[in-house]
Parts: structure tokens; sequence; C-alpha cells
């Protein structure tokens, strides 16, 4: 038997993970997620009922692949990983805020930045799931579905690397001011997760702190089926 989902999220480093933020833009997640679970999630792909909307990337030159967006109310598992990995993000985006020069905005509960959405008109759920067959990918781009968005977004790896697919491997682009761009590439094994920057983060200057902005995507699948989990903690209009 597996300890409960949220006493995982709850037992994971959090002052690592925060480090590893600050210093790198992003953070790996531990195997949270067991095969079985996994499994359950891709289970739902072909369920309609999950569902409020399936896009194309294809139709909208987003890439070659499928993405399917949960209606709300969300599966248990992605409510749990959501209400749990909140509070900690929460903190950590009033950190980067701080640092920035701007007073902390983010409240410590979901429900109450749920209701911060709301209020500007975004009611619409945006976890999801995406599937990409061989050669499917994800173009470089940024998650805003409105006026409001939080810092920070959770992927996870659904399935094996180099045994149910090769290629895919997660890409994160930092765009730096006035200099070229870096890349990270970044592989996660089943269950691992991975927490990145929705818009921009702060790096240290010589004048303080300045933003640099950030777009992900998805390299080529050179083999096999690729599934992941996006977790957004902002609705969408």
């Amino acid at each position: 038997m597996h300890p409960p989902l949220p006493e995982r999220i709850a037992g994971l480093n959090w002052g690592v993970l925060q480090h590893s933020l600050n210093e790198d833009g992003y953070a790996k997640l531990p195997a949270l997620l067991h095969e079985d679970e996994c499994r359950e999630i891709i289970g739902t792909y072909d369920d309609d009922s999950y569902f409020r909307g399936t896009v194309s990337m294809a139709r909208y030159r987003f890439g070659i692949g499928e993405y399917r967006y949960y209606a709300a109310p969300l599966p248990a598992m992605l409510q749990q990983l959501r209400e749990g990995l909140y509070p900690a993000l929460a903190g950590a985006a009033n950190q980067w805020q701080e640092r920035l020069g701007q007073p902390p905005v983010y409240p410590s509960a979901l429900a109450d930045f749920s209701d911060h959405c709301r209020a500007h008109g975004q009611t619409r759920a945006t976890p999801l799931i995406l599937k990409y067959e061989t050669g499917g990918y994800n173009c470089l781009h940024q998650d805003l579905y409105g006026k409001v968005h939080f810092p920070f977004q959770v992927v996870f790896a659904l399935n094996r690397q180099g045994a149910d697919y090769t290629g895919g491997q997660f890409l994160l682009v930092e765009q730096r001011p006035r200099a070229q761009s870096r890349g990270h590439v970044i592989t996660l094994e089943q269950g691992e997760g991975l927490i990145f920057p929705t818009r921009h983060r702060p790096v240290p200057g010589a004048r303080g702190y300045y933003r640099t902005m950030l777009r992900h995507g998805v390299a080529t699948v050179t083999s096999g089926l690729r599934y992941s989990l996006g977790i957004l903690f902002h609705d969408a209009e």
C-alpha cells in the first residue's frame, strides 16, 4: 500500500526544492506518482466524461500531438496534487515577488486563489493530459489563460522514457535581456514531476533582481507513445 498522496506531498523536501527553483529556475520532484497511479491517469484519456475540451496541436500550429483539459470537478488524484502542491509554491511565489520589489499577493490556500481567478472571469479548469505519438512535439510556449496566472506549474511523466517512448524530453528555454537564450533539456522518469515557471523568474544582477522570460515545450518523440500530466493552478477564461 502506498502512503496517501497528501502525505507524500507533505514529505517532500521543500527547502531543497526552493533552493533549486532559486538557483536553476526549476526543480525536479522525485517519483511522487506510483506506476499504478500513472496508469490510472492515462486510463482517463479515452473517457470523454472527464474532459471539457480537446486540442489538436497541429490545427493551431502548436506542434504535433493532442491534449485534453479536465473538467471540474477534477478527478480526486488531480485535485490532491493541485491542493497539496499549491501552499509551498505560493510561499515560493511570494518570495519571488519580494525579490522583484513587489508585495506578496498569493494566498496560502488554493481555494482563495481560485476565488481570485473567478473574480476575474477565469472559471474553467486547466489541468490537462498530453499525448504524443512518434513524430510528436510541442513548440515553445507559455500557459497564460487570462489576466491572472500563478508563477509555477508542474508536469508529471506518466509513462517510461526509453521503454514506452524515446525522445520527447522536456524543454525549458530562458530568455535573458541583451544576451543569448539559455536552454535546459530535462528527462523525467515515470511518476517524476518538474516544477517550472509559468512566465518569468527573478535573477540576481548588478543592480538587484531582474526578470528573465521562460518558455517550455517538448522535443520530438522519436518512437512510441508519450503521456504527461500538467497541473496548473490558475483557471482559464
